[in-house]
């Protein structure tokens, strides 16, 4: 679509922000046989940090090109041992920027083939540390210091996300990477998750003197299980919990520090949490342990019990879907507010996923509040292809993958083309951050069906670069 105007991603850096890449595939090479990737930095290998940092080992050009050189993949690994062990940062980086070298006529191309790269391989979550918060943070920061180093604007890559947090934009994370969108030429691009049928989410509206029971399903042989509620640090609850036994503890009342108490062969950890320095919401979270190998099994009930109501309006999170067996789930889901986080981050550019073989929405993607807020805090922004999209792999082979993993790479390598038509090729020197967004959504494509724009499902519509660039 985009022939006429023949944009490639020359003069822009595309960065993924992921599980390493597999650097000596063909799609990362340029004709010449030498390396696409301006800079790498390995988070896992500790040895040589980039300057100012204190984790991991920054690998440069001239490592990797001498890395390339040798023949023989052992003397590789010993120049430049960094590998990509899941495959996944390999594929998302395939989509946004491969060439199409390492397939037959470049039929496998990505959006930008002709980008830069920048990689970040996030450092391993220590045990029992956060998911890789202050990995992702430091991981940004050094993507947008090396794009202003070599002067050149840079569309950032971030496919995943995880459900901890309030979902409101606000948490340390979040905020973030919106104050760090205003600095130097760059768009953030966020995959909105893949939990909008994982039954992980619930609301509710707390009324005065109403008691509000929530129903939990847990699935046999579940190991491990929390719960994170969110209100309004303004409303007043007690906590009970009532076991799958039909053993009643509580009501708990708030107290700051953890309360622990005893349903069957499942001890409960109850915490009442503070407003933060990010975040106005209260947390009460619940951490389910086994006395055993497994937590009883069953329907548990969260029952709320309001002693004081002002809002009302109450979210319950579980993990995300991939951790826990399936069919551990709220009874009576709500699928809106089920965006993982940093995807919630207002700035970034917030990516679901559709089948572009159907034309249809694809369930799984993560969802929006429900529409009626600020047309600002619509999420998603937009949706791309993310049902069975072939793309290459670790070694060379290619495969299909599900998920707005997938989707999100085709948005940040569109970004990297509005870019280059606006910033290097002289049409707009102001075409990045929140204009880039603008743009990406007046150029979507409406879905058949769907009447009512901006939507919690699909945002503004599908990805349409030839739409997006101004006539």
């Amino acid at each position: 679509q985009t022939a006429p105007l023949k944009l490639f991603g020359a003069g822009i850096l595309t960065a993924v922000i992921d599980s390493g890449i597999d650097y000596s595939h063909s799609d990362f090479r340029n004709p010449d046989g030498t390396t696409r990737i301006r800079a790498l930095w390995d988070q896992s290998i500790s040895g040589n940090p980039p300057e100012g940092y204190f984790l991991g080992t920054e690998y440069t050009q001239e490592q990797i090109n001498a890395a390339l050189s040798e023949q023989v993949k052992a003397r590789q690994e010993q120049i430049v041992p960094s590998r990509d062990i899941s495959g996944h940062g390999t594929s998302v980086a395939g989509v946004a920027a491969g060439n199409g070298r390492g397939s037959v006529g470049g039929i496998y191309m990505g959006v930008a083939p002709q980008s830069e790269l920048l990689i970040v391989k996030l450092g391993n979550p220590r045990q029992g540390g956060f998911p890789r918060t202050t990995e992702l943070m430091q991981g940004v920061d050094y993507v947008l210091r090396k794009a202003l180093e070599y002067r050149m604007p840079v569309a950032i890559n971030i496919s995943f996300g995880n459900t901890y947090g309030s979902h409101e934009g606000t948490s340390l994370l979040e905020r973030y990477l919106d104050d760090m969108s205003n600095y130097w030429k760059s768009v953030i691009c966020v995959g909105s998750g893949n939990e909008g049928t994982s039954a992980g989410h619930t609301s509710g509206m707390l009324k005065e003197r109403e008691e509000q029971r929530v129903e939990l399903g847990v699935q046999q042989r579940e190991p491990a299980l929390n719960v994170q509620l969110w209100k309004s640090y303004v409303d007043e609850v007690d906590i009970s919990v009532i076991g799958p036994s039909g053993v009643r503890v509580g009501p708990i009342s708030e107290r700051l520090g953890t309360q622990r108490f005893r349903i069957g062969g499942t001890e409960i950890l109850l915490y009442y949490g503070k407003p933060s320095p990010y975040q106005t919401n209260q947390e009460i979270y619940f951490d389910f342990i086994p006395t055993g190998s497994y937590i009883d099994s069953g329907v548990w009930q969260i029952v709320l019990t309001p002693r004081k109501v002002v809002t009302g309006i109450y979210q319950m999170w579980l993990p995300s879907q991939s951790v826990l067996n399936q069919g551990t789930a709220f009874l009576n889901p709500v699928s809106s507010d089920t965006l993982t986080i940093p995807s919630t981050a207002s700035r970034v550019v917030t990516v679901g996923a559709y089948d572009a073989r159907s034309f249809s929405y694809a369930d799984f993607s993560g969802r929006g509040p429900l529409t009626g807020e600020s047309a600002s805090a619509v999420k998603p922004d937009l949706v791309a292809p993310g049902v069975n999209v072939s793309t290459i792999s670790v070694g060379g082979s290619v495969m299909q993958f599900s998920g707005t993993s997938f989707s999100t790479p085709f948005v940040t390598g569109s970004a990297a083309l509005l870019m280059e038509w606006g910033i290097v090729r002289g049409n707009d020197s102001y075409l990045y951050g929140e204009k880039v967004k603008a743009y990406l959504r007046r150029g979507a494509e409406p879905f058949p069906g769907i009447e009512k724009y901006p939507n919690e499902m699909v945002g503004y519509g599908r990805l349409c670069l030839a739409e997006s660039i101004p006539k």
